[in-house]
């Protein structure tokens, strides 16, 4: 048995994007695009590969929605004046080929994402870099799916109608 305790520091990049579209325009397409995951479907599987072609049509751009929150909605009645919803979106079928190989990766899987509006209504897109997120794993095999990440991330963007980053293109 094992009893030894790892620390691991790790680097991460945060990511604001700005998008052109108004705050609750811009939440509507991002929840178009990245789908609400059915679990209940996805549970009733019965292989593996049942599940990934699942997983195409439920996230036609890769990624869908594990959960949302309206933050907004939650911080009602404070002096905070943000319009703001969190979400986790991913695709366990991705994220299993990481799995597979340290199920620690599940702490950045699925990734966290928010859209907010600033105080000059400015609609904002912030989410951690997967790639160096999975990074920290020192497994290549983790790392090249965290790349994988990024592509697709860097296509949601596109989708949503902002600039991507060039980091997501390295």
């Amino acid at each position: 048995m094992t009893t030894r305790t790892d620390v691991i520091d790790h680097a991460a990049r945060r990511l604001v994007v700005a998008l052109a579209t108004p705050y609750d325009a811009a939440r509507e397409h991002y929840e178009t695009l990245v789908p609400e995951a059915d679990l209940g479907r996805f549970s009733d599987m019965t292989s593996w590969q049942a599940t990934l072609e699942l997983a195409e049509i439920n996230a036609p751009h890769g990624f869908m929605r594990y959960y949302r929150s309206d933050i907004t909605a939650v911080m009602n009645g404070s002096a905070s004046c943000w319009k703001a919803t969190q979400y986790l979106m991913g695709n366990h079928t991705i994220a299993e080929r990481m799995y597979r190989h340290d199920p620690s990766v599940m702490l950045h899987a699925p990734l966290r994402t928010l859209l907010y509006s600033d105080l000059d209504g400015n609609t904002k897109l912030a989410i951690d870099q997967p790639s160096l997120l999975f990074a920290s794993y020192g497994d290549p095999r983790i790392t090249d799916v965290g790349r994988e990440l990024d592509a697709l991330l860097a296509r949601l963007v596109t989708l949503l109608g902002g600039e991507v980053p060039p980091q997501l293109t390295l």
